[in-house]
């Protein structure tokens, strides 16, 4: 792929690994750092998930390297991530890592900070919009609710579920938020109810997130393995579990607008609107430009696209 950087080497001038949080999946998601440090990329390592997309409007001169992971199936192993993205930046080169959701919130962001600090390479973490909130957002469950729960417990879905999250929903004391949890669901049912969880508890599950293709299933937790393999559910999706994800828990006032349900809509405003490839590095230079004029400094990170 790219030779071997000599061990010890420092960075060239200029190179340094910016890593972007490229959120749940919708482009319109993004940061404005993040859009920015996209148009200013010589390469970019992109996950599986995240906002694919943007690749097709990078400029041809800018190396894309696809690292992505599927269930099961880790083609390029953490490892070499690491060396991809130290070996690049030492050859003087602006590097993206773009990830899915945030880089800190069980993505791996902070192996790959530990080797680029243990390099000497200049790093960078341009945090994202987790799936954790806002695949059930985009699905309109509140992970919080007053007078239901005032607390939220991100878990991986691959290791066994923490007793303290079990006891937590059997006391109805907080919102279980379980991500790559599709393949655990059996184990995850059986747990919650050895410890006592209420077998009407209500789960969401929500897949492809904030994508034209969203779809949601919800359920009591009896039924919630059954259920989603009768209905084909598949990676990439978020669990949720609590008393928020109850259908009607919004029913007395307005409920919002659950993405799936607008998807069409939509990919169409965002074909029209969304940065060409020749127009993206134009679209970071104006906007840092603006932020420099108006702060004198870095801009911070805000939602762009459409308010929907």
């Amino acid at each position: 792929m790219t030779r071997r950087a000599r061990a010890g080497a420092r960075p060239a001038a200029g190179g340094r690994v910016v890593l972007v949080g490229g959120g749940p999946g919708d482009p319109d998601l993004l940061t404005l750092r993040a859009w920015r440090a996209l148009a200013e990329a010589d390469v970019v390592v992109a996950d599986r998930l995240g906002p694919r997309s943007v690749l097709d409007d990078l400029g041809p001169d800018v190396e894309v390297i696809d690292v992505g992971k599927t269930p099961g199936h880790h083609p390029v192993p953490q490892e070499e991530i690491n060396r991809l993205l130290v070996e690049h930046a030492r050859r003087g080169r602006r590097v993206v890592r773009l990830k899915g959701g945030d880089p800190f919130v069980l993505g791996r962001g902070g192996e790959e900070v530990l080797a680029c600090r243990e390099a000497g390479v200049p790093v960078e973490v341009v945090p994202g919009v987790t799936s954790a909130l806002a695949a059930p957002a985009a699905a309109g469950v509140p992970v919080t609710h007053r007078g239901v729960v005032g607390a939220v417990m991100v878990v991986n879905g691959h290791d066994p579920v923490p007793a303290s999250a079990l006891a937590g929903l059997r006391d109805e004391e907080l919102t279980l938020v379980v991500l790559m949890g599709v393949a655990g669901l059996d184990d995850l049912c059986a747990r919650a109810a050895d410890a006592g969880v209420d077998p009407e508890m209500p789960v969401a599950i929500v897949e492809r997130a904030t994508t034209p293709t969203q779809r949601v299933t919800q359920l009591p937790l009896r039924d919630a393995a059954r259920a989603a393999r009768e209905a084909g559910v598949r990676a990439p999706a978020v669990v949720v579990v609590g008393r928020v994800a109850a259908p009607d828990l919004l029913a007395a006032r307005h409920t919002p607008t659950v993405l799936s349900e607008r998807g069409e809509a939509r990919a169409s405003r965002a074909s029209d609107t969304r940065p060409t490839r020749s127009a993206l590095s134009e679209r970071g230079e104006a906007r840092a430009s603006r932020a420099s004029d108006k702060s004198g400094a870095a801009p911070r990170g805000r939602l762009v696209g459409t308010a929907g």
